[in-house]
């Protein structure tokens, strides 16, 4: 009966969904309609994947072509050009990406001369680019990452607030809305080989961020926001006899989490040889399976982690898709306490009631599966064994980041991150060594921000500062040594980062944007210590 009532309610908020909303959401195959750089180049992008021509294998993807894709290609197939011919070939051809310079100046500073430099301005795509267009200014993370990102965005944008740039988040929120609008989710980033997934869903959170009060703008970002949730729920019109379907998963007690997943299963298009590889070396297991996993590890934005691997030495034996995991869930159950509120304030009881339930019932469900009792932590829970994973990460703090946790429970995830995960430099990824660039020793800004802001709203404020003290001292450590604000971070050794399948970028959007959250906080830690 449980489950019955479940998809009822699902059913009702289907049903409920304004017209509008409902023409934005798109079938699959229509997503996937905008052809990416594997489909427009087809042999010369294998040549040059498989080749190794850039070290990056999102250079190319990320290439914006000097003349038509027909000329291009009708080149390639009279001269088939190999080695540093291809090479040759591809630069007299495309207009491919370069790299930051080195900045100056004390923590704060250097962030905020930063800003500009990794501004970007609305987006019209040039005929065969793989960029999506984009109506309003953004931020990009900076290096490789040329585009916007999902994920990364909210943690820049709480760097934008308090360094006094509200009017980019605005216009960052309008290049989300407008994303959802089109293609009934937030792609992974604005590329057209990331639109079969997203990335964890924090728009709902980014929602928070806004100072614009114009009850249209309400209107429209509610609409996306339920536009969202109905992506991310999309699975539960498939899942009768199935225990999952699309993101969708069903619980032992009939109840629904989620996973994370993509509409694709083939290589993708800017990691495309190191995912024929890993499937390769997955065998005899079909190569579609493991690839669709390598995808749904993307989706996470924990690519790569032990926490999707059955063997954490080996990439091929990930299965993220059995995955329910607590980040995604305490988000999702964040996303829908405020699609209640939103609809309470625009006066749609109905829907506030509606939602507000499904909230209720995915905390009982998280509270039954994702919280160990047993070890006093919140874990994901593996659908193939039906048991929470052993893995022991920063994901935990999740619930306490979205007020979703208990006291006891806060207390009892504080006491596991003291005994496990607080390093030298900050907050650990994971407690395994594994050459994953989501493990140990490296640590990743977003993570330390929901640590910090977990901790601290949960009772345990010199636990939040502390790791926020040790987490400066690395990043102002790698700044005096490279000039660079990076992607991540060695807390072991408080030096750049490593491991994962491309080298250590600079720019960088989401710890500039912590790093500015912190110091706004913790002004006190900006001194030098004596």
């Amino acid at each position: 009966m449980k489950t019955f009532c479940h998809f009822v309610a699902l059913a009702s908020i289907a049903a409920m969904a304004p017209a509008q909303t409902a023409r934005s959401q798109l079938s699959a195959s229509s997503q996937l309609s905008a052809p990416s750089p594997a489909d427009i180049y087809g042999p010369l992008f294998r040549a040059v994947q498989q080749a190794h021509v850039f070290a990056d294998g999102k250079t190319f993807v990320d290439a914006v072509p000097k003349r038509s894709a027909s000329a291009i290609m009708a080149d390639y197939a009279r001269d088939r050009p190999a080695g540093a011919a291809l090479k040759a070939f591809v630069l007299a051809n495309f207009v491919v990406p370069g790299e930051n310079d080195r900045g100056s100046g004390d923590l704060r500073t250097h962030v905020r001369t930063l800003w500009p430099q990794l501004v970007r301005q609305p987006v019209v795509p040039s005929a065969g680019s793989s960029a999506l267009p984009l109506p309003a200014p953004y931020v990009v993370p900076g290096g490789r990452f040329r585009e916007i990102y999902y994920w990364d965005s909210y943690f820049t944008m709480l760097g934008l607030k308090v360094d006094g740039q509200q009017p980019l988040v605005e216009s960052m929120l309008d290049n989300f809305t407008r994303l959802i609008e089109r293609y009934g989710h937030i792609p992974n980033g604005t590329r057209t080989y990331y639109l079969s997934r997203s990335q964890p869903p924090y728009y709902a959170l980014m929602l928070d961020l806004s100072t614009n009060t114009d009850p249209a703008i309400a209107k429209r970002r509610l609409a996306a926001l339920r536009a969202e949730h109905a992506f991310w729920m999309k699975g539960t019109t498939c899942l009768t006899g199935k225990a999952a379907c699309l993101r969708v998963v069903r619980m032992p007690d009939g109840n629904v989490l989620n996973r994370y997943y993509d509409d694709r299963d083939t290589p993708r298009d800017e990691s495309y040889a190191e995912d024929v590889e890993t499937a390769a070396r997955a065998a005899p297991r079909p190569a579609t399976d493991t690839q669709r996993d390598l995808r749904a590890g993307a989706e996470s934005g924990w690519d790569f982690s032990s926490r999707w691997l059955r063997d954490p030495a080996s990439l091929a034996s990930i299965h993220t898709t059995d995955i329910a995991p607590v980040d995604l869930n305490s988000l999702l159950w964040a996303m829908e306490r405020r699609i209640a509120e939103r609809c309470r304030t625009a006066g749609d009881a109905p829907c506030a009631t509606a939602f507000a339930t499904l909230a209720n019932n995915r905390k009982i469900a998280i509270d039954r599966y994702l919280w160990q009792a047993t070890t006093a932590r919140y874990a994901d829970w593996d659908l193939s064994t039906r048991k929470p994973t052993a893995s022991i990460n920063a994901a935990m703090l999740h619930p306490l980041f979205v007020g979703l946790a208990s006291p006891a429970q806060a207390n009892s995830v504080a006491a596991a991150v003291r005994t496990s995960l607080v390093a030298e430099g900050g907050l650990r990824t994971t407690t395994l060594k594994t050459g994953q660039q989501w493990d140990e020793p490296n640590g990743w800004a977003p993570l330390q921000w929901v640590a910090i802001a977990g901790l601290d709203q949960n009772g345990e404020p010199a636990l939040a500062k502390d790791i926020a003290r040790r987490w400066l001292g690395t990043v102002g450590a790698a700044y005096a040594e490279t000039g660079k604000m990076l992607e991540k971070y060695n807390i072991e050794q408080r030096a750049p980062g490593g491991g994962g399948e491309y080298p250590v970028q600079d720019g960088f959007g989401w710890t500039n944007g912590v790093t500015s959250a912190i110091l706004d906080r913790y002004p006190d830690l900006a001194r030098p210590a004596k």
